[in-house]
């Protein structure tokens, strides 16, 4: 009973009635993927702030639009993404629009490089059964709804696949484009990354808007990093100031293998980037970092966790964020220490810097020991601009303008500073200086 009134109050539970064309219908597996995927949102609906993971991050607005499903392909060019909206980088490119993959607007690899890149609703016709073992088993939605959600409803998405003991240099860059006309448009988009054994690759992701219709995008990843693999995974979520961006990221990560990942959020009216690594091994390295720069009335939440289930395995995170005007900054940090995880390793850190009297941050880091031979620390601070170091660059001659953006920029490069690879961390450096150009980070002044 309780599962029916959800689904008749919810404002997406209509759409799960209309899933009788979607990819692979007709296999087994993946409708019963589906169904279980329906059941799943049915039961729990739209999170509300009641529930404790999004107690910080009300929906209400985005349930009140009226999104209608993503029916046609949109015809979209690159050439009409806004300049310095995505990652500029020299990669293999993959260009999803509405969640849908377009090989007619990527550039992929011609040979064999050790790299398959495809799209999900052509690689489930081409070889119904070959992601039965990790398609939902990663990321199956039993607690997260929008996963639910997802895994109901995609339509198509992507495959990586970095083949066992192959290490590719030259990046791939997703380019995920949403656009939509007169009516909101809802789309899921379904990523999977596979890093196999000893493998070794970088991902980039861009996600941006084209035109000034409002979309929402409800993006889901499913990440499996294996034995001896390493995986450098950078996003930038910089989507249409009236888009919303909702995406989960689930990685496994198997013994020795290594995680690298980095979010910069400075698009979308509503954003929430939500990540959960699983280090099911010994000697593995998780490193979490991130970094959120937001004005006006921008919402962007950032919830991660770590699950450390086996012992001799290191995570660092380091998230900090920048809010002007009325924007509201989340961060939402746990780190599991279980029984038998022996000889944990695993440090949090989230910074917030305050350039108004009315902005908010919302931070709430959290550690979880069970085991007692571990090393393990946690910690969060939010603040204004140092007046001492702005004093001192403006009695050097730097106007006020220049000075308070050089500190944000050194604040935020701490967090950039934590990416790898140097072509990547060039191109979050060049949005941020995008950001700080495009806006007057003045902070509070007397008076405020």
């Amino acid at each position: 009973m309780m599962a029916a009134e959800t689904a008749r109050k919810d404002p997406f539970a209509g759409a799960l009635d209309g899933a009788a064309n979607l990819p692979g219908v007709a296999l087994p597996w993946l409708a019963a993927l589906r169904e279980e995927a329906r059941g799943h949102y049915a039961a729990s609906g739209l999170p509300t702030v009641k529930v404790e993971d999004w107690k910080y991050t009300n929906l209400n607005r985005l349930g009140r639009i009226g999104f209608a499903p993503d029916a046609n392909l949109s015809p979209v060019k690159v050439d009409t993404v806004p300049v310095g909206s995505t990652l500029s980088a020299e990669a293999h490119l993959a260009v999803l629009v509405n969640g849908r993959f377009r090989p007619d607007l990527s550039s992929l690899p011609e040979d064999d490089t050790g790299l398959e890149i495809a799209g999900l609703a052509d690689l489930l016709e081409r070889a119904p059964d070959a992601l039965q073992p990790v398609l939902g088993r990663i990321a199956n939605g039993g607690s997260m709804p929008l996963v639910a959600l997802n895994t109901a409803l995609w339509q198509d998405g992507l495959v990586i696949r970095f083949k066992p003991g192959v290490e590719i240099e030259k990046p791939v860059h997703v380019v995920s484009i949403g656009t939509a006309g007169d009516t909101p448009r809802l789309f899921h988009p379904r990523l999977l990354i596979l890093a196999e054994e000893n493998s070794g690759g970088c991902v980039l992701e861009s996600h941006v808007g084209v035109g000034d219709g409002v979309y929402f995008s409800n993006a889901v990843l499913e990440v499996a990093v294996e034995p001896g693999a390493t995986l450098r995974h950078y996003k930038l979520q910089n989507e249409h100031p009236a888009a919303f961006h909702i995406a989960a990221a689930k990685a496994r990560l198997a013994s020795t293998a290594r995680y690298e990942s980095f979010v910069l959020q400075v698009g979308a009216r509503l954003a929430r980037n939500e990540i959960h690594t699983h280090l099911g091994g010994e000697g593995i390295d998780c490193r979490l970092a991130g970094a959120y720069l937001l004005r006006g009335n921008q919402h962007g939440d950032n919830t991660t966790f770590i699950d450390h289930a086996a012992p001799d395995s290191t995570s660092h995170e380091v998230y900090k964020g920048v809010l002007d005007d009325n924007a509201r900054g989340v961060f939402q940090g746990k780190i599991l220490v279980r029984k038998d995880a022996q000889k944990t390793d695993g440090h949090q850190l989230n910074k917030a810097l305050m350039l108004s009297r009315g902005a908010e941050i919302d931070s709430k880091p959290e550690l979880e020991i069970y085991a007692d031979d571990v090393k393990c620390s946690h910690g969060a601070t939010a603040g204004e601009i140092d007046e001492d170091a702005l004093f001192y660059l403006r009695s050097r001659g730097i106007d006020a303008h220049t000075a308070r953006g050089l500190l944000v920029e050194a604040f935020v490069g701490e967090a950039i500073d934590e990416i790898e690879d140097d072509a990547a961390r060039t191109a979050f450096r060049n949005v941020v200086d995008g950001w700080l150009t495009e806006g007057k980070p003045d902070g509070p002044k007397n008076g405020d």
